[in-house]
């Protein structure tokens, strides 16, 4: 055989394989750091400086389980998942807050969903969807938050 028909058919499938892998375990590391970050905004995203701090540490949270269990890529991918699952958690836990919310009933329910996010996190791709819809549904929560009860305000001049 002659140029890349050389590979037979065992190496081909060992390289796709690898491929699909470290697409799935990247994958897996993005959904941990959005727990993380999910987890750290539900219990410290009270201002500004719980959020600052859920930021670094869910990003430094996520990058070292990436580097304990995997490599680098993985490593990154946690630090970006944390990032993003606080961009996305502290939206509602201040606004859960501010409406009169207990903060240790808060941060339980937002635990609880830490936890089925990284449970979710070995399926396939989802890791992947929960980085990049978690972040969207935080900023139009926060997009509304002022235009949503404009007209009851209207009402209580009365």
């Amino acid at each position: 055989m002659c140029g890349n028909f050389e590979r037979t058919v065992s190496e081909m499938w060992g390289t796709t394989l690898a491929g699909v892998a470290a697409v799935y375990w990247i994958g897996v590391a993005l959904g941990l750091g959005v727990a993380i970050g999910v987890l750290l905004a539900g219990l410290l995203a009270t201002g500004r400086a719980g959020i600052a701090a859920a930021v670094i540490g869910a990003a430094t949270a996520g990058a070292g389980l990436g580097l304990l269990v995997w490599d680098v890529e993985e490593a990154v991918a946690g630090a970006l998942g944390g990032v993003a699952g606080v961009v996305g958690a502290a939206t509602v836990v201040r606004g859960a807050l501010r409406r009169g919310g207990f903060r240790g009933a808060t941060a339980a329910l937002i635990a609880v969903a830490a936890v089925a996010s990284a449970a979710l996190a070995f399926i396939p791709l989802v890791g992947y969807l929960e980085a990049l819809v978690l972040p969207a549904l935080g900023m139009r929560v926060r997009r509304r938050e002022g235009d949503r009860y404009a007209g009851l305000r209207i009402l209580a001049r009365d």
